[in-house]
């Protein structure tokens, strides 16, 4: 299902993000490594992306993207790597609030495994009531229409406006009439 979405929209940075997660626990490493660096990338350098616009109730952080990809590191036994992706996350980590990270800091200096951010289960996208009501299909055509012609000579058959009527030629019997 994240593959598909992330077809779809190949910029959704919380696809990415959770796509990683589920690698991690499938124990493909390398694949939640990419991901984890592909969502970091679709943030394009903002500190957090809400998605409560698209009917998600997360906020996607910047610093959790990097936490996520350390623990990731982590896995894969890369330990100097997932201390600099650490002090990475710090830089964009709220002022006042690093405890997380400081705490995360010590497990990889003593070579302990972190567990990855995700978002929290339970949450779906539902998109707005007013959005989905947009999703009918809508007849701006109409109906189709036969149109014939009462005039005996006409023999016209196609798609284009209106010809002009030629004084005479198109003017219909007496028989016709009635």
């Amino acid at each position: 299902a994240f593959d598909k979405t992330i077809a779809k929209d190949n910029s959704l940075a919380v696809g990415f993000f959770q796509r990683g997660f589920v690698h991690l626990q499938l124990e493909m490493y390398e694949e939640a490594l990419s991901d984890y660096h592909m969502a970091f990338s679709h943030l394009r350098k903002n500190p957090f992306i809400d998605y409560k616009q698209l009917g998600l109730r997360h906020i996607l952080y910047a610093w959790e993207v990097l936490y996520s990809t350390a623990a990731a590191q982590c896995r894969l036994q890369r330990w100097q790597e997932a201390r600099v992706t650490l002090d990475e996350a710090v830089v964009w980590r709220p002022e006042g609030r690093t405890a997380v990270l400081e705490l995360a800091l010590e497990r990889v200096q003593n070579c302990l495994f972190l567990e990855p951010m995700h978002v929290p289960l339970g949450e779906f996208f539902r998109p707005r009531k007013k959005e989905v009501e947009q999703l009918d299909s809508k007849d701006f055509l109409g109906k189709p229409k036969v149109i014939s012609s009462i005039i005996p000579n006409d023999e016209y058959i196609g798609f284009e406006p209106l010809r002009p009527q030629k004084q005479g030629f198109y003017e219909p019997s007496a028989d016709a009439l009635r």
